[in-house]
């Protein structure tokens, strides 16, 4: 009765039979159109004046493109419309979870600070953007194995970004989205399970040796059945899709996944217990436990420094850089102060460590070394102290 009233529209109503997920009833709506440009919005969302004209222009003007709005907010509780910054744009972190992230200066100096210009962004969101038909058959449409949501935006991303085609950010066109604090359905065999095997298909098919340093911070996901990933393997082959690598090094330079690190791993003390983000948020303390290797305990130290033995030697000592975990590093504030987890800044100060030959890592601003009395600190260097002494263990992310 809803869409009686919508005069002047044509709109059709598809249900499917049974519930099939997301990127299903996508593939099964896409299958139904009949224009030249399809436009996928979720439910949850207002359109403002004007919003569709920009996204069919870069369409339009280049059909390898997909095009997506600024994404305002709605409110999930008093409905309060909050427009969104144009100076983001969409990425990830280490464990694959979607995050708005800063406009980088290199992307705004290619705009020539024209902010009505597109932005060229690594990922999209995923709920809202509108694409050549066409293309969007070429280049494989959604991945049907992928159940109900969750990670899909990332592997259209790659796929789009390593295949030869384009992800634009529009400004001048804004939809509200109402973003919920939790989701009003089920997922069948329980949240976590579902969106892992997602992004394990993800990582299998698009990721290459990367998806080495995502399984190191998920392990659990290792074991977890994804289903058969060949047929998209033979897309990506037959598309002749470029490396992750080439992904990360063109479309996201500024990314914190890039494995251009010293070294990636754990640090460990001579009690065996290991250093660790123990699940903390960015401005809050690290600390130790027993050693595992892996999620919270997966460090890098982020410059490419290295001593010892020529590339194609190991072991390769790292040297000096921050101590990173994701998009947060070790910081020391203050000399008396507590060692704390803060946002990597890339300007070294109270973020840069050293890795000397006495298995110190010696913070360089203050000269201290990270010790483990049952709480981390920093104290004067002591080259006999087993609690000032660091063993780095580098994980192998190569092998994939």
């Amino acid at each position: 009765d809803y869409l009686k009233q919508l005069s002047g529209t044509t709109i059709i109503l598809k249900r499917l039979q049974s519930r099939s997920g997301l990127m299903r009833a996508r593939l099964y709506g896409s299958s139904l159109a009949k224009g030249k440009v399809l436009l996928f919005l979720d439910a949850h969302i207002e359109a403002t004046e004007g919003w569709l004209p920009p996204l069919l222009w870069e369409v339009k003007n280049d059909r390898t493109v997909i095009a997506a709005p600024i994404i305002d907010t709605i409110s999930d509780e008093t409905f309060q419309y909050q427009p969104a910054s144009d100076m983001t744009w969409g990425g990830f972190n280490w464990r694959l979870t979607f995050r708005w992230y800063p406009v980088p200066q290199r992307e705004l100096d290619r705009r020539h600070g024209d902010r009505s210009l597109p932005i060229r962004t690594p990922t999209i969101a995923g709920g809202l953007f509108a694409v050549d038909r066409s293309y969007f058959e070429e280049i494989g449409s959604y991945d049907p194995g992928m159940d109900v949501w969750g990670a899909e935006n990332l592997e259209l991303s790659f796929r789009v970004w390593q295949c030869g085609g384009s992800l634009l950010i529009v400004p001048c066109s804004h939809v509200g989205h109402v973003f919920r604090k939790q989701t009003p359905y089920t997922f069948p065999g329980g949240t976590g399970n579902v969106i892992n095997k997602n992004t394990r298909r993800v990582a299998e098919v698009w990721m290459d040796h990367y998806k080495e340093l995502w399984l190191a911070m998920s392990p659990s996901v290792r074991h977890l059945p994804f289903g058969d990933v060949r047929t998209r393997n033979e897309l990506r082959n037959k598309l002749q899709c470029k490396s992750f690598q080439w992904y990360l090094d063109n479309i996201w330079p500024e990314s914190q996944m890039r494995i251009d690190f010293a070294g990636v791993g754990s640090w460990s003390t001579s009690s065996k217990r290991c250093l660790d983000t123990m699940q903390k948020k960015e401005g809050e303390t690290a600390g130790t436990s027993g050693c595992h290797g892996q999620g919270n305990q997966v460090w890098a130290l982020s410059n490419s420094e290295l001593v010892g033995a020529p590339e194609s030697a190991e072991p390769r000592r790292p040297q000096s850089g921050e101590l990173r975990h994701d998009d947060v590093c070790l910081d020391v504030p203050h000399r008396s102060g507590p060692v704390s987890m803060l946002r990597c800044h890339g300007q070294r100060g109270n973020q840069l460590w050293n890795y000397d030959d006495d298995d110190h890592l010696v913070h360089s601003a203050s000269r201290l070394c990270l010790e483990d009395k049952g709480e981390l600190k920093v104290a004067d260097c002591d080259p006999k102290s087993q609690e000032q002494t660091w063993t780095f263990k580098k994980l192998d992310l190569m092998k994939g």
